[in-house]
């Protein structure tokens, strides 16, 4: 009997690696002359990312920053679900900033239809949050990787559990 190897397609992101980012966020706009006295904060939720600022103008720089050491950090910008900019008290801007984590029933069934109809020796399946790629090749796994790898989803995927 030949064995059979897998790996699952998830969408994640470092978690320690976002707080750092928004560390640096903060320190950037600490130190920057034009952002230096809005007094913007940012905090980072268990889920979402809130910034409070003085202006839009301000609330597009902070957003300009944190995307640029999200991205030094390997850090996708798809996990970043940006939401409407909102007035707040005392003449203020808020943002909350969702974080997507996890892989939506509706892509993890375009990602199954895909392997299917591309690679017929190659079976995938949903679990919860996640898509498990089965084959007998490793060669035909890596040949799936690649299209994956390819193709523009709306989430950032990773490529665990490879064996």
């Amino acid at each position: 009997m030949a064995a059979t190897y897998s790996f699952d397609i998830v969408s994640d992101f470092d978690r320690q690696e976002l707080v750092n980012a928004v560390d640096q966020t903060e320190r950037e706009i600490k130190s920057r002359y034009d952002l230096k006295d809005t007094q913007t904060t940012v905090e980072v939720g268990e889920d979402s990312i809130t910034i409070n600022t003085d202006s839009e103008f301000t609330l597009e720089s902070v957003n300009d920053i944190l995307r640029t050491k999200a991205a030094k950090r390997n850090l996708s910008q798809k996990i970043f679900d940006y939401g409407k900019a909102e007035s707040a008290s005392g003449n203020r801007v808020r943002q909350e900033i969702k974080l997507r984590k996890g892989i939506g029933q509706e892509i993890a069934k375009q990602i199954t239809k895909l392997i299917r109809d591309d690679f017929k020796k190659a079976q995938a399946s949903i679990q919860g949050d996640a898509v498990r790629v089965s084959a007998k090749s490793k060669d035909d796994l890596q040949a799936v990787i690649q299209l994956l790898k390819q193709s523009d989803y709306p989430v950032a995927l990773q490529f665990t559990n490879y064996r």
